[in-house]
């Protein structure tokens, strides 16, 4: 039996306002993308969700951001070099004593949102993220998108990487993900979700949105928690590439 690595974020309430089921999720997953408070999370919970990963025996990862709580880390900004080193650094720095305090150890980075999709064309800001993280631990594996020259900038730099696709996104047929901002960008019918990853895990192969077929190959397939209609777990038939203490979900 062959498998692959589920991810999801997770970590994102803040206060009163909740996000996402992560007890659930944790349930489903094998690798938490835990918030560092840039775009969602606070400290309560952030160690709630760790401890929850802890007793649940899943990974914990740092899912950095843009300072962009108000747009939720989904607003593009073009941060100064050093100030996206230091943001970097902070947030993981962040995460890693929380998880210290849970017992466990951070084993990889993704980056959320608007700076996961930057980091994927801008070399400049993406060469930012690589020297953050290894200033801080260059034994993190960076986590992110299957194809993106962010993962051979960082495998260049020597981190270790693990490429990730998507279960509930759209994708065009370069292989990017569809934007959020176009129509059919998110995927909500289970049963195509579950079709798709079976595909994608089988022969690393999926639909894009216009009907053609692109190549990816992907060691992760994240799953969302923020939608409350339940999610399928993929079969998990993929040769698993897992983050840096991470276990692989089986079927």
């Amino acid at each position: 039996m062959t498998v692959i690595d589920l991810n999801s974020d997770l970590g994102e309430s803040y206060s009163a306002w909740r996000m996402g089921d992560d007890e659930a999720m944790l349930s489903i997953v094998s690798s938490a993308n835990v918030a560092c408070g840039f775009h969602a999370g606070d400290p309560t919970g952030i160690l709630e969700t760790v401890e929850a990963a802890a007793r649940k025996k899943v990974s914990v990862g740092a899912h950095i951001s843009y300072p962009d709580r108000g747009g939720f880390g989904r607003r593009d900004m073009d941060v100064a070099t050093a100030d996206l080193v230091a943001d970097v650094i902070y947030q993981i720095g962040a995460i890693k004593g929380i998880a210290a305090a849970a017992g466990v150890q951070v084993g990889y980075v993704k980056p959320h949102g608007a700076l996961y999709n930057r980091i994927a064309h801008d070399e400049r800001q993406g060469r930012a993220v690589i020297e953050g993280i290894k200033r801080i631990d260059p034994s993190l594996v960076l986590m992110g998108l299957a194809g993106a020259r962010i993962l051979d900038l960082a495998r260049e730099a020597g981190l270790a990487t693990v490429a990730e696709a998507f279960a509930d996104r759209a994708y065009t047929p370069e292989g990017t993900l569809v934007s959020r901002r176009e129509t059919g960008a998110v995927l909500h019918d289970a049963d195509l979700i579950a079709r798709r990853m079976l595909r994608l895990a089988r022969e690393g192969k999926i639909e894009a949105i216009d009907g053609s077929t692109v190549s990816i190959d992907a060691q992760s397939i994240c799953v969302h928690g923020d939608n409350p209609k339940p999610s399928p777990s993929p079969a998990r038939s993929a040769n698993c590439s897992r983050p840096k203490g991470s276990r692989c979900a089986r079927s």
